[in-house]
Order: structure tokens, then C-alpha cells, then sequence
């Protein structure tokens, strides 16, 4: 029987770092001065590469650990402090402005074309995301889990491309401090969770620890 409150959870975490109203004011900022054709252009493009992203880590992540030799219990610890790090960054509200250097927002604006690099990635897809998918993914080889997992990020994607086609007006109308408001309580949810990996993998690493 499915325990849909899993999926649920998965589905919750994954939104929450992946964020789409993070990323709305920097998409609005990107795509300023463009017709209203070649923003959605870019949106439908941006979901597009999330989708690729997430769906290639759900299927093949947990093969590529194996072929480098790492342990998932390993990956759990150091994706659980990548989610820590991310989610203080969220809490403080500078979590999309931290996962893209200045170097690579001078070169964005020079670009002809900003969906997949760094829209998608890494503001939206990055190694927090990545990793996430893959130690859910792990957790069972059952096809139906699989295909649960990859449900819930084409649904990550296609709310991402909702939110970009409709950037405009979500800015004004959330404004900034209510962009960062929701950050900040997904932020917190996202600790939590960093912390629950973080613990699963020490307990697998150390099983001491459990005494």
C-alpha cells in the first residue's frame, strides 16, 4: 500500500528547495526589456531543464555514486549539510542570490539566452535539489517509488513554469518582503529535513550512535 503522506513529504521538500518564488525577481530582473514572447521562451525552457535535471538524478544518481565508490550513508551526511547550509541561507533570505557568484550574473546578462544557465541551473536545480533526489530515490528500487519520485519533479517543473510565466505580476503583487517571508518559512522546514538526513546517515556510518 502507497503511504501517500511519503510522497507528500518528498514533494514538499523538493518545493522547497527548489523554490520557484525565490527565483522571481531575479527572472524578472534577467528577462527586463524582452518581449513577452521570448520570457515565456525562456520560462518554458527553464522547466524543461529542471525536469531533465531531477529526473536524470532520479535514475542514474545513485549508479554514478556507486561508480565514484560513495556510500549513500556518506552522500546522506554531506547532502543533509548542503540542505543545512542552504536552509540558513534561506532563513536569512539570500539563498537564490547565494548559489550564483557575481562572475556568473555579469556573464547571464551578456547571454542570449539565461533558461538553462543559471535559471535552471544552478538557482533552481542545483546540487541541494540533485542530492535530495537522489537519497529519496534510494530509499526503495520498487518501479512505482521511482516513478513517484520522477511524478513529483515534472510537478516541481511544471509549478516552476507557472511561476516564470507569470513573474510579472506575482512580483508586484507578493512584492520582495513577501517573496521572503515564504522563503524563510520553507527555509525552516528544509532544516528540519537536512537535519533528518544528516542524523539517518551518521546512524548508518556509526551504528553506535544508536546505542
Amino acid at each position: 500500500m502507497i503511504e501517500w503522506t511519503v510522497y507528500i513529504k518528498i514533494f514538499t521538500t523538493l518545493l522547497a528547495i527548489v523554490n520557484p518564488l525565490g527565483v522571481v525577481p531575479i527572472f524578472v530582473s534577467m528577462t527586463d526589456g524582452m518581449a513577452g514572447g521570448e520570457r515565456r521562451h525562456i520560462a518554458r525552457t527553464t522547466s524543461i531543464a529542471v525536469a531533465v535535471v531531477l529526473v536524470f538524478s532520479a535514475l542514474l544518481g545513485k549508479p554514478l555514486l556507486d561508480f565514484f565508490g560513495v556510500s549513500i550513508a556518506s552522500f546522506k551526511v554531506g547532502g543533509g549539510i548542503l540542505l543545512l547550509l542552504m536552509a540558513i541561507a534561506m532563513m536569512q533570505a539570500k539563498h537564490k542570490q547565494s548559489n550564483q557568484t557575481p562572475e556568473e550574473a555579469e556573464e547571464a546578462v551578456e547571454k542570449e539566452s539565461i533558461a538553462v544557465v543559471p535559471i535552471a541551473m544552478p538557482l533552481l536545480a542545483g546540487p541541494g535539489a540533485i542530492s535530495t533526489v537522489i537519497i529519496y530515490a534510494d530509499q526503495s528500487l520498487q518501479p512505482l517509488h521511482i516513478g513517484l519520485i520522477i511524478t513529483s519533479c515534472l510537478l516541481i517543473s511544471l509549478l516552476t513554469w507557472a511561476a516564470l510565466n507569470v513573474a510579472n505580476p506575482l512580483s508586484r503583487m507578493l512584492s520582495k518582503t513577501g517573496i521572503n517571508i515564504a522563503t524563510r518559512l520553507m527555509g525552516l522546514l528544509l532544516a528540519a529535513i537536512a537535519v533528518e538526513f544528516i542524523s539517518g546517515g551518521l546512524l548508518q556510518l556509526l551504528p553506535g550512535l544508536a546505542k
